[in-house]
């Protein structure tokens, strides 16, 4: 019984299917904060926040090894919060994004 529970505790972070993520930010001085989630073993999302005073426009470029980027243009109003998704073909080893916001 002790080596079967052993065993089971090796073995246990492995069932685990998260990815590492990396953002790069340019903000230009804008008070937006962003979480980034690994919502899939092949979706990457990230929920960007603006606690400042003026809209903004924000391009998020989704990297995951050799696809093709997937780049998300969003608005993100005045003391809201948007999501931004990418759906990639393969499962996510390491998501890298490009965070750039600018002033509306």
């Amino acid at each position: 019984m002790k080596k079967f529970c052993c065993v089971l505790l090796a073995l246990l972070p492995l069932s685990a299917f998260a990815y590492p993520i990396d953002v790069e930010k340019q903000l230009n001085g804008l008070s937006i904060d962003y979480t980034a989630y690994d919502t899939d073993q092949d979706i990457g999302s990230i929920q960007l926040n603006n606690f400042g005073k003026t809209d903004a426009l924000c391009s998020v470029v989704f990297r995951n090894g050799p696809e093709a980027p997937r780049t998300r243009k969003v608005e993100v109003a005045a003391g809201q919060s948007k999501n931004v998704t990418a759906k990639f073909n393969r499962k996510i080893i390491k998501l890298r994004m490009d965070l750039s916001c600018s002033a509306k």
